[in-house]
């Protein structure tokens, strides 16, 4: 018996179309491609896989730059720098509280005793162009020590003399230097205040109605000057303080006897001086 052959199926596929160059090309079944190369060398076919994925290339990482260890940093410096501000503040606080348990200190106290007016004229030239202050006080002071354990060692005293109305300029003095020791009173006497000076028109006009009141004109004495504080073997930095003496009533004298002004109302009070830069408070 002879073996029969049956014909494929499928179809047969259709000739590639003659390439260039005498070199055969067009796309094989199955989606693989064919290419010729020139001048009739060899065939090499490629095939293309639709499914294959691209290698994997690992793209290079950009590092970013972290500022984190800079600021924790700068945190701890702050940190610790107002705890120990807190801690140094409590310590101050501690010692003074100590301090004033143990010594109870206490402001010094002045006391004007009496002010004897000498002169006090204001004259007006007869056309008012101008008008002269002359003016001569005569005090006694005293400044007293209460503390125990504190001394005061002031510098040099400048003494004015202030209408308390007007605060008109009426005179000014000095008081020597001296140290007020633990418990210790310290009276001056003969402290001449005074002044010659001409006066603008609303000066005068500011001055005059108390001149002619008859209870007299209401004065006030300022001193100022500044304080060492001493405390056994410690010792303070300088220290400015204003001494204010109100509540003095006075009257321009007839003649040539002096007049006594009447300080029985009169209070002294200290206040603390403190300059910075250049305001004084």
């Amino acid at each position: 018996m002879s073996d029969r052959v049956f014909p494929s199926s499928k179809p047969a596929a259709a000739a590639a179309p003659p390439a260039a160059n005498g070199g055969t090309g067009g796309a094989p079944a199955g989606g693989a491609t064919t290419t010729a190369t020139t001048n009739g060398g060899t065939t090499k076919s490629h095939l293309y896989n639709p499914t294959s994925r691209l290698p994997y290339r690992p793209q290079p990482h950009h590092r970013r730059h972290h500022h984190r260890p800079r600021r924790n940093y700068c945190c701890c410096c702050c940190f610790w720098t107002i705890l120990i501000i807190l801690i140094l503040a409590l310590l101050v606080a501690i010692t003074g509280t100590v301090l004033y348990v143990l010594y109870r200190p206490h402001r010094p106290s002045f006391t004007l005793a009496s002010l004897r007016i000498n002169r006090l004229n204001l004259t007006t030239a007869a056309d008012s162009s101008s008008s002269h202050l002359s003016t001569v006080f005569n005090l006694t002071l005293s400044a007293k020590n209460p503390n125990s354990h504190l001394s005061f060692s002031y510098d040099p005293f400048v003494v004015s003399c202030v209408s308390s109305n007007s605060d008109v300029f009426i005179g000014n003095g000095t008081l020597p230097a001296f140290v007020s020791n633990s418990k210790n009173e310290t009276t001056f006497r003969g402290v001449v205040v005074t002044t010659s000076s001409d006066l603008d028109a609303e000066t005068v006009n500011n001055l005059r109605p108390d001149l002619k009141k008859k209870n007299g004109i209401l004065l006030k004495i300022q001193m100022d000057t500044r304080v060492t504080v001493k405390m056994d073997k410690l010792k303070s930095k300088k220290v400015g303080i204003r001494v204010t003496c109100d509540g003095i009533k006075g009257v321009a004298p007839k003649g040539k006897s002096p007049s006594v002004a009447n300080v029985s109302g009169a209070k002294c009070k200290v206040d603390l001086r403190i300059k910075i830069w250049k305001w004084t408070f």
